[in-house]
């Protein structure tokens, strides 16, 4: 065989491969660098029984923002807490395909074609050792992974990442944690519904903890979906706290779902003890600070107690301040929170305003639009009371055709001012709204 000819056929192998590398997860940098500090925070201690996943899914994303080492170790540590977590008397899987497969993308991006070889030569071994369950499918342990991964990659990919999760399921109905994270995922698509779940998602989350009844996440996002339903669970929240603060706190462990049920009941001062509760217990936990952030955050813009005091505004700018220094990828929406609460404070506007045109300088993505213009429109409202510039902003902000929470809100307020038919806009609200209805 010429070189050419046997590179194509590495190459056609390599696209054959179940992987990171195969599975279309394309993401602009400043996705892939979001998504770098969300694994960061999930917790890795012992016995989570996602840790390869997550290994596996850190080194794809430092390997696509260049970091070529650290994708190397994130790929051996992966292979490592697969061999640990599976307690099987063989030291392989199925489990190891996909990360097998990563390697072999890896190594030949690298120009290590004999090793991309030998990593190939390992697939093949291991699926013939692990045939599939069901005939023209993939093994389930790959569907797993693939779900898991997907959901990671956006709204867009939920249906997909669904699909793959039940594929595993049927096969192997007996892995909790596979029930877990399909229910979530599902969840996860009603983020912004006022209402919750629909009731065969309520009952499938319901069964879900039942056979997991030691996942606190899940925990929390149940009473969280409860709340919605219009239930009193403030008992049952407080019990859970307990639970929560006796464990390893991460974005997984329950703590950021449960507060929001604390917010949901205007709960907020039980909200703040809570996290200041947690963060005294870990101090160097930067997760919890961004939850402490947000429950600050929340007293601060949507109680409808007496203007927070001063102390506690400076407080709130300060911690903000240090989330978006810790997270300095990942804090669009905490210089909008920062701006807000700046806002609130007594001679904070200038502030306010000097923010949010840093804001909206930017070279933003049409979805950072979207939402940045929706509360830029917000503030000019209830801050500046500017209510003429406001209504230019929730227009902008509608008029990014990117189905979401912040554009059915802009649309809903110009319905509203539309329908009360006192602002000079109104003709020209009805004619843009009009416009937006058609295909």
């Amino acid at each position: 065989m010429s070189a050419a000819q046997s590179e194509t056929t590495l190459e056609a192998k390599l696209e054959a491969l179940q992987c990171h590398f195969t599975w279309d997860l394309e993401a602009s940098k400043s996705k892939l660098l979001r998504l770098r500090s969300k694994l960061e925070d999930i917790g890795t201690e012992e016995g989570n029984s996602w840790l390869g996943h997550i290994y596996n899914l850190q080194g794809y994303v430092h390997y696509q923002l260049g970091f070529i080492d650290e994708a190397r170790s994130f790929f051996s540590r992966a292979a490592e807490a697969f061999r640990q977590m599976r307690n099987t008397v063989s030291d392989e899987g199925p489990w190891l395909v996909v990360n097998y497969g990563n390697k072999a993308w890896l190594h030949y991006h690298q120009g290590e074609r004999a090793e991309s070889q030998a990593c190939l030569s390992k697939v093949d071994e291991l699926m013939k050792e692990y045939l599939s369950p069901s005939q023209d499918e993939l093994h389930p342990e790959i569907y797993a992974e693939k779900a898991w991964t997907l959901m990671k990659f956006g709204p867009d990919k939920k249906l997909l990442a669904a699909d793959c999760f039940q594929r595993a399921i049927r096969m192997q109905p007996d892995r909790v944690e596979w029930q877990t994270s399909h229910v979530l995922g599902l969840v996860a698509s009603f983020k912004h519904s006022s209402t919750g779940l629909d009731a065969d998602v309520l009952k499938k989350m319901r069964n879900t903890k039942e056979q997991d009844p030691e996942n606190l996440y899940l925990a929390a996002c149940y009473l969280q979906q409860l709340t919605k339903k219009g239930e009193g669970v403030e008992d049952e929240a407080r019990e859970l706290a307990e639970k929560i603060l006796e464990n390893p706190i991460s974005s997984y462990s329950g703590m950021k779902p449960l507060l929001r049920v604390y917010r949901y009941y205007d709960l907020y001062d039980e909200a703040i003890n809570l996290a200041e509760e947690a963060l005294e217990k870990h101090p160097d936990e930067r997760y919890l600070k961004r939850c402490l952030a947000l429950t600050y955050k929340w007293k601060i813009i949507f109680s409808r107690e007496s203007r927070p005091n001063q102390r506690m505004i400076g407080r709130a700018i300060s911690l903000h301040e240090e989330v978006i220094s810790l997270y300095p990828h990942s804090s669009f929406v905490k210089r909008i929170d920062l701006a807000n609460i700046y806002a609130k404070s007594s001679h904070g506007l200038a502030k306010a305003e000097q923010m949010y045109q840093e804001l909206l300088e930017r070279d933003l993505e049409p979805p950072e639009k979207q939402l940045l213009y929706n509360h830029y429109a917000k503030y000019l409202n209830f801050d500046r009371q500017e209510r003429q510039r406001s209504i230019e902003y929730h227009m902008k902000a509608a008029a990014i055709p990117q189905e979401s929470f912040f554009r059915e809100n802009s649309i809903k307020v110009l319905q509203q001012i539309k329908d009360r038919g006192r602002n000079r806009k109104c003709r020209e609200i009805e004619e843009f709204l009009a416009r937006l209805q058609k295909p």
